[in-house]
């Protein structure tokens, strides 16, 4: 049988109710973000307000052009993933029910996705640029006991990393 791939819910609610619901329905959602505009140029505003705390972490990784960086998941985090230049390929996982999510967000489709364990997750640049990836995690990364799993980009049979052409 054929992988089934959905596209993860796009909410507009407050982060920790968007959180809440990823958490409760054990899949992604996405929260889409408007770009503040102005004389000076742009930005993106409010983000993460009340889902930041003091056990958390943010980080920021670049990803070139060609890569797929996949698959991880968590036993104890939530993922707060925002992709600030370029644009990236999201895949989640969910290996107990077969189904993954798959969509492209990024500098022209900017939003925060929330990835709720224990999800599989990765990404793979779009584009000819590299992708910035602005995260926030739930619980800071422990080099001693890191809370992540790793699994092979192409092990999970059927997702379409590459670019669908269509």
């Amino acid at each position: 049988m054929a992988l089934k791939i959905l596209k993860p819910t796009t909410v507009d609610l407050p982060w920790p109710e968007a959180r809440s619901r990823a958490e409760a329905e054990l899949q992604p959602i996405f929260v889409p973000i408007t770009p503040w505009a102005d004389d000076r140029g742009w930005s993106l505003m409010n983000l993460l307000t009340g889902a930041l705390s003091k056990e958390g972490q943010i980080n920021y990784s670049v990803q070139y052009p060609g890569v797929v960086k996949a698959w991880h998941r968590h036993a104890k985090q939530t993922d707060f993933w925002i992709c600030t230049t370029g644009h990236i390929k999201v895949g989640v996982y969910n290996e107990s029910e077969d189904v993954a999510w798959s969509m492209v967000f990024g500098a022209r489709n900017p939003g925060v996705l929330i990835i709720p364990t224990p999800l599989w997750h990765g990404a793979a640049t779009v584009g000819n640029e590299s992708a910035g990836l602005l995260y926030y995690v739930t619980n800071a990364y422990n080099p001693k006991d890191p809370d992540e799993e790793r699994r092979a980009w192409d092990s999970v049979k059927g997702f379409p990393w590459a670019v669908q052409n269509g």
